[in-house]
């Protein structure tokens, strides 16, 4: 008998040890993966602010969830059914010192998380524009089924499935779309807005160095939604002055062009257009405006011949 007991707690001991290495290493191989994810390697001043905001509340909640769990596995052990020396001691219950402890802490921390919360919001508002010496840049974007267009009102040119601007310089992003809801988004840079059809959302970003940093849409919108990307080209200011002058070359972009750019498709071909009309973002969230008016007046209609006949 005691030598099966033996066996028995030498099994239990490997079987714990197995699955305590398990366990380090999923938590390892995570924390590998995650430190490699674009969000932890920002190259943007927005995207900076929120790694950090995001690694202070992780660590914070970590106060409460590192010592919950090590009491968890320490009682499972002294309490377990073959441990006869544990004492049991219902009385604790009414312990104002733990009652404290185990309230007042989570509270705190809640107040903490309060306050970050407040004024992280007003400091990463999208629609406030980045700080800067460098004037910023207009970008109107317009989500398609499924790609992005990239109008440049001030410059007169555009780009599909592919975004320019130069370093260091605020970009202030004009958004809409053409197509159900979509979500604009580049990790390296910063925040996740969405596109609406009649609505023009803002946000603005900014990168510190050059490179090309990948966009995507984050939002189920359709079949097409996990081929909605495209890349964001960040250069000099001296590339980007060139790449305008080429581009101011290239096919004009007016309403039949965009007409046929507006169909269902997941081809991500960059191209690039001068642009025949300035106006065209507001031409394209007009379409759903005066359709939205056309069906209220029509509705008003109705309702005054269904009175007149009453």
């Amino acid at each position: 008998m005691k030598k099966k007991m033996t066996n028995t707690r030498g099994l239990r001991t490997i079987g714990y040890g197995v699955v305590g290495l398990l366990s380090v290493s999923i938590i390892v191989g995570m924390a590998v993966g995650i430190s490699k994810s674009a969000v932890f390697n920002p190259e943007g001043s927005i995207a900076h602010q929120q790694k950090t905001l995001m690694i202070f509340t992780v660590m914070l909640g970590m106060l409460v969830v590192i010592p919950v769990f090590i009491m968890l596995f320490l009682f499972a052990w002294k309490y377990r059914e073959s441990n006869k020396k544990a004492k049991y001691r219902p009385n604790e219950s009414g312990n104002r010192l733990l009652e404290t402890l185990w309230w007042g802490i989570p509270i705190v921390i809640i107040l903490i998380l309060s306050v970050v919360t407040w004024v992280s919001s007003h400091e990463l508002d999208p629609y406030k524009t980045v700080a800067s010496n460098n004037k910023p840049i207009r970008v109107q974007v317009v989500a398609l089924e499924w790609r992005w267009l990239f109008i440049y009102p001030d410059y007169g040119v555009a780009s599909l499935s592919e975004v320019r601007f130069p370093e260091k310089t605020p970009i202030n992003f004009e958004l809409t779309a053409d197509a159900p809801m979509s979500a604009f988004w580049i990790p390296k840079l910063g925040s996740q807005t969405y596109a609406m059809s009649a609505m023009s959302s803002s946000l603005s970003l900014q990168a510190d160095h050059p490179g090309v940093y990948r966009g995507s849409n984050t939002n189920i919108n359709g079949t097409g939604y996990s081929k909605m990307t495209f890349n964001a080209v960040v250069s000099s200011s001296s590339d980007f002055q060139s790449w305008l002058k080429t581009t101011h070359k290239a096919e004009p972009l007016d309403m039949s062009i965009y007409a046929q750019l507006s169909k269902q498709s997941s081809d991500n071909s960059v191209r690039y257009f001068s642009l025949s009309d300035k106006n065209l973002y507001n031409d394209i969230m007009s379409k759903y405006m005066q359709h939205e008016q056309s069906t209220s007046s029509t509705d008003s209609m109705n309702m005054n011949n269904d009175g007149m006949t009453h």
